[in-house]
């Protein structure tokens, strides 16, 4: 069962979420869509449901003051893409700069333009969060509870579908453990997704705790005007050197022209990214000694990469951090930056205090530790009255939930660009809108057929930020379509051309005026 018997929605203080005051009350704003977040995956949602189903009413929700996502919302030094521009942006806009690793900074100029151009800038409502959400089959629409994040205000709409584009990170804070010790450091600790617009480096030594994307991209930023920066790390990760400029790219641009050249430069970075992900889960100890070799060359003789450089699990079990220009590695080469590999004792007056009894000295410590995860922005939602408990639901070709109705989600690859599975759950969507509209039905509803397939997490995926979460997380299966992929190829098949319908995925007409029973057949 996806859902339980509740006997009444509250918010997260108990208070109802709806209006209980007597007295007539006027109807709710209705939209046919509703598109909650107003990063990367919610612009490109706009932007594909306003091309496809121009009629359609629609309107964006942003918790936040400002459009762009974690784009706008992560203001560490150095903060970028680790994937490709070409592939990471839109497929229906190209990417014009002549960086395809870009900054922070360029891609939030990049989304900002793209909501501008399709007019999707004047259809997004600021300080706007969805609270909770109750689906009514009777009605075959959404009844949203919404709180202005700045003033506390409440309000109601309505919608046919939900579409949660808000990713599965949890904005307003960080993941950071328990350090032993912490109150005795007298300097800075700062954790990167709240980074201090006036925290000043220079000159001074930082210990950069983790070993992911965050802190790889971190140290080097930091190394350019900082004193000395040590990476301390438990684990290693697997790092790749990456062009900064896609020398190819760029020269098909010059010769074709932008239009023209944008779908080969997506293709042939498709193509090698997945050739890439394809070899490293097929041969993996040959890739493994593969990336050894790449990143012995780019540092120093003698250096000991096994220690530093050396993961106990295979590529791709994790995600591959990428650094473009080798700039990690040329900051350990000049000395700017060390990394060590150890665990925490305690924190201590003069730095970190390590379990091989080594102490690091440091002026200011950044927790680069990881995030955390938080389903759909945290919406209660409800189907008729019944709570939706999230573990208790089945992914439906990635982007639905079993015995939820309307409701659609994006979330992109974690062994690729995220935008690239984004633009095909657009895509499908989009077509699934169009089938519902050709044959009269208003509700879509996945359910699986079998009780007793097995299950396993819906991001079957080794990082800690998602072994933690991985409880309050839906599942996935065994078998399509309910299992969520991670294969761009296949999914071009499933989301781009195949047919929308299936056996598994209900579709209905809600009751008449007239009381008529709603006519449920399946796909």
């Amino acid at each position: 069962m996806a859902v339980a018997s509740v006997a009444r929605v509250t918010d997260r203080r108990g208070v109802p979420s709806l209006d209980d005051s007597p007295g007539p009350r006027p109807a709710p704003e209705h939209l046919d869509v509703l598109i909650v977040g107003a990063g990367l995956s919610g612009i490109g949602a706009a932007v594909y449901l306003q091309r496809d189903h121009p009629q359609r009413s629609f309107a964006l929700l942003e918790a936040r003051g400002a459009t762009g996502g974690t784009w706008d919302l992560f203001r560490y030094p150095g903060i970028r893409s680790d994937s490709d521009l070409h592939t990471f942006g839109y497929e229906f806009k190209p990417w014009r700069d002549e960086e395809s690793i870009a900054g922070a900074d360029r891609i939030l100029a990049y989304l900002r333009e793209t909501a501008s151009e399709h007019g999707i800038d004047a259809r997004v409502r600021f300080h706007s969060r969805v609270v909770a959400a109750a689906w009514s089959s009777e009605h075959a629409r959404w009844t949203v509870d919404v709180e202005r994040s700045d003033t506390g205000e409440r309000t109601t709409l309505t919608a046919g579908w939900l579409f949660c584009t808000g990713g599965y990170y949890r904005y307003d804070e960080g993941f950071t453990p328990h350090f032993e010790g912490r109150d005795r450091f007298p300097g800075p600790i700062v954790h990167p997704q709240a980074w201090p617009e006036d925290l000043d480096t220079t000159g001074k030594r930082v210990v950069v705790i983790g070993s992911g994307a965050t802190a790889v991209t971190l140290v080097p930023a930091l190394a350019a005007s900082a004193a000395h920066v040590t990476m301390l790390q438990r684990t290693p990760s697997y790092v790749l050197p990456v062009p900064a400029a896609d020398k190819l790219g760029n020269r098909l641009r010059r010769l074709l022209g932008e239009e023209r050249a944008h779908p080969l430069i997506r293709a042939k970075n498709i193509a090698k990214g997945q050739w890439i992900w394809r070899f490293c889960q097929r041969h993996p100890d040959r890739a493994r000694k593969l990336i050894r070799w790449v990143t012995a060359k780019q540092l120093p003789p003698g250096y000991p990469v096994d220690e530093h450089f050396n993961p106990p699990y295979g590529p791709w079990d994790q995600r591959l951090c990428a650094v473009p220009d080798g700039d990690l590695f040329r900051a350990i080469s000049d000395g700017s930056a060390a990394v060590v590999t150890d665990r925490i004792a305690t924190f201590t007056e003069r730095g970190v205090l390590l379990e091989s009894g080594r102490e690091l000295p440091a002026d200011v410590i950044v927790t680069a530790t990881g995030l955390n995860l938080q389903a759909f922005g945290g919406i209660a939602l409800t189907v008729d009255g019944a709570e939706v408990r999230l573990p208790e639901t089945v992914a439906y070709k990635g982007m639905m939930l079993s015995g939820v109705p309307n409701l659609a989600y994006a979330i992109g690859y974690t062994n690729s660009s995220w935008t690239l599975k984004i633009g095909l759950l657009c895509e499908h969507f989009c077509r699934l809108l169009t089938h519902l509209d050709r044959a009269g039905y208003d509700t879509a509803r996945p359910e699986v057929a079998d009780p007793t397939m097995p299950t396993r997490p819906l991001l079957d995926f080794g990082a800690g930020y998602i072994r933690r979460a991985v409880d309050q997380l839906p599942r996935q299966g065994d078998r399509m379509p309910w299992l969520t992929s991670m294969d761009y190829r296949a999914d071009v098949a499933m989301l781009r051309t195949d047919d929308v319908t299936d056996p598994e995925l209900h579709l209905s007409r809600a009751h008449s005026s007239q009381g008529e029973a709603p006519a449920a057949v399946p796909a």
